[in-house]
């Protein structure tokens, strides 16, 4: 019998490694240097979740079946090929590179075998994200549905699994991209100018873990600096009154501080003399929540927090700045949107995940400004460790951009259809929930340059009372209505403050835009382009020094914040600091740095 299993394991672990030897990137585009490590047994293999971490899960990312068939088609029997999930089906990485478009959808298929030291267990389904709406099944048998493109979703399929065998998962999905009116950023099914490569199907990790009857569904911490206490909410699946939830905040592995509630109940804990988070020095207490039932704990979960706080307050002068714990801050970063030339949403590995945060506080900034994305959960790990500010934007989605010829102050809403509007409320507050807790998010951005902008006061007015912890951006150089913390300006490609107002932050939410035609690390050798050309790295660091020095003076006269666009080239868009690549740094890095940490100091040395 032992020899029996033994073949049966040698044969499978066969078929692995065959099917890994036969998986390639497809294309012939430029790719980064993280591409050759991805490993198609095991891609991006680190836990998806860092703040709700789980120490038993099971990680089914690796090559699954795919399938394109015509929309409203049968499950099918026959597969086209195999995919590396969990890269886009459009990219490199994902071993296809197939368009699929609004009339087809995409279907995925896998086995898996669920643990036998999860015997007793509820087993849960999980999925980083799917772009867009995705249908799964479990044995030949529909168990949910999601809509939306950047956010995490579970299921509980245990009662779909059927003992001693394995499992089958199948996954269908359609994404109409800019056919339809879902959030969907700068994607389109024909790229060009400031447009790129679709996105379909699974692009962040997928995994199943083990819990109890009633476990831990959501994490939601609140810090407060000026009492010294945070406040965390445990929601769990059951809404047992009976369980109660333990929190113990600890120090170097010592306990702080911890405390009980019923569960979904905000528990609130005392830290005196508490550490302070900022990018200068980006203290993270750890976190450990356990579910109880009578004294046992029947769910555990490990987390962090950063003490911080964004808010805002007049100067001397009456200008109104921005303030991180209390003191003037000036926040000045780069535009990023977050896109591979391998992997487009996905990153090839976590260690590039992590890259473009480092190489922009290696570049003097202190922010980043995730534009009309959102990332996997680990690059906002990563930025609440590596101690970065970030402003996060709803990714575009509907019809757009529209402004009015007079559009300051006088700025007309789109007016959506009532499923568009109502999935617009559902996707912004699911990415709200995502990344309610993490400190390193300071401002949220509902919309930009008013492409798809309505009911702009409804929506910033409820984003604040949402989350009353951070600063509302209500629209980035769009539609402008006298709401929200900020009047946000683009100018291409110099800073000018062409709008003031007296009681909210001024920023510069887009300017720069210095582009570089960097020969070999290009998307495309034609149709490249960027605001301003330049053609040598000598001659753009030059002139991001002339913009860095005109946005310096304009800061006494009220700017608070400015986003320089942007860190890398995108697909044609030649004006990053970056290639697409990542392998060359375009401008001086040692001359922009240090005109960067002059604007990241301005308020401060005053």
């Amino acid at each position: 019998m032992k020899k029996q299993i033994l073949l049966v394991i040698c044969l499978a672990f066969s078929v692995i490694v065959g099917f890994a030897q036969s998986w390639q990137p497809a294309g012939d585009k430029i790719r980064t240097q993280w591409a050759e490590k991805v490993n198609p047994a095991n891609p991006l293999p680190e836990y998806p979740r860092p703040a709700m971490v789980r120490e038993q899960w099971l990680n089914l990312n690796g090559l699954w079946d795919y399938a394109i068939l015509a929309q409203g088609s049968a499950i099918p029997t026959n597969f086209d090929g195999k995919i590396l999930v969990p890269f886009a089906i459009e990219s490199s990485l994902s071993g296809v590179q197939k368009p699929v478009g609004d009339q087809n959808e995409l279907w995925y298929n896998r086995e898996f075998n669920v643990p036998t030291t999860w015997k007793n267990k509820k087993i849960i389904l999980n999925f980083g994200a799917v772009d867009w709406k995705a249908d799964v099944w479990i044995n030949d048998i529909q168990i949910g549905s999601h809509k939306g493109g950047y956010t995490p979703f579970s299921f509980d399929i245990t009662p779909y699994l059927i003992p001693g065998q394995p499992q089958k998962l199948i996954v269908r999905v359609w994404d109409p991209t800019n056919k339809g009116f879902q959030p969907r950023g700068k994607q389109v099914t024909r790229p060009g100018g400031i447009w790129y490569t679709a996105v379909t199907g699974i692009w962040q990790t997928v995994w199943i873990e083990p819990v109890g009857d009633n476990h831990l569904t959501q994490l939601r911490s609140v810090t407060n600096i000026d009492r010294n206490t945070v406040s965390i909410a445990a929601q769990n699946s059951e809404d047992k009154t009976i369980d109660l939830v333990e929190v113990k905040i600890l120090e170097s592995g010592k306990v702080i501080a911890q405390g009980k509630g019923v569960a979904n109940q905000e528990i609130l804990l005392s830290i005196p003399s508490a550490k302070l988070w900022s990018p200068e020095s980006p203290f993270l207490y750890d976190v450990e929540v356990s579910l109880l039932r009578t004294g046992k704990v029947i769910d555990q979960v490990k987390s962090y927090i950063g003490m911080r706080k964004i808010s805002t307050k007049k100067d001397a002068n009456g200008i109104v700045r921005m303030q991180l714990n209390n003191k003037d801050y000036f926040q000045f970063g780069p535009l990023d949107q977050g896109w591979w030339p391998d992997g487009l949403y996905t990153a090839p590995t976590d260690e590039a995940l992590k890259f473009d945060i480092l190489k922009t506080k290696e570049l003097g900034f202190n922010l980043i400004r995730k534009h009309v994305k959102v990332e996997p959960a680990r690059w906002y790990y990563h930025c609440d460790r590596e101690g970065i500010l970030v402003w996060q934007d709803m990714p575009n989605g509907d019809t757009g951009p529209e402004w009015q010829t007079d559009r300051y102050y006088s700025g007309m809403d789109y007016v959506r259809t009532p499923e568009s509007e109502t999935n617009f409320k559902k996707e912004w507050k699911e990415i709200m929930d995502m990344l309610i807790s993490s400190p390193s998010i300071v401002t949220w951005v509902p919309f930009n340059e008013a492409w798809g902008q309505f009911k702009t006061v409804e929506i910033a007015e409820w984003t604040k009372s949402y989350d009353p912890t951070r600063l509302v951006n209500s629209a980035s150089g769009g539609n402008f209505y006298s709401t929200g913390d900020m009047l946000d300006i683009h100018h291409y490609p110099d800073p000018q403050m062409t709008l003031y107002d007296a009681g909210r932050v001024g920023v510069l939410g887009e300017y720069g835009g210095i582009g570089l035609v960097t020969d070999n690390h290009l998307w495309v050798n034609e149709r490249n382009w960027g605001y301003v050309q330049y053609k040598t790295s000598v001659e753009a660091t030059d002139a991001y020094i002339v913009l860095a020095e005109k946005l310096k003076k304009q800061i006494a006269s009220g700017f608070s914040a400015a986003i320089y666009t942007q860190t890398t080239d995108v697909e044609i868009e030649i004006n990053g600091l970056m290639t697409y690549d990542r392998k060359v740094i375009k401008l001086d890095a040692a001359r922009i740095s240090k005109v960067n940490r002059e604007i990241c100091n301005s308020l401060s040395e005053h």
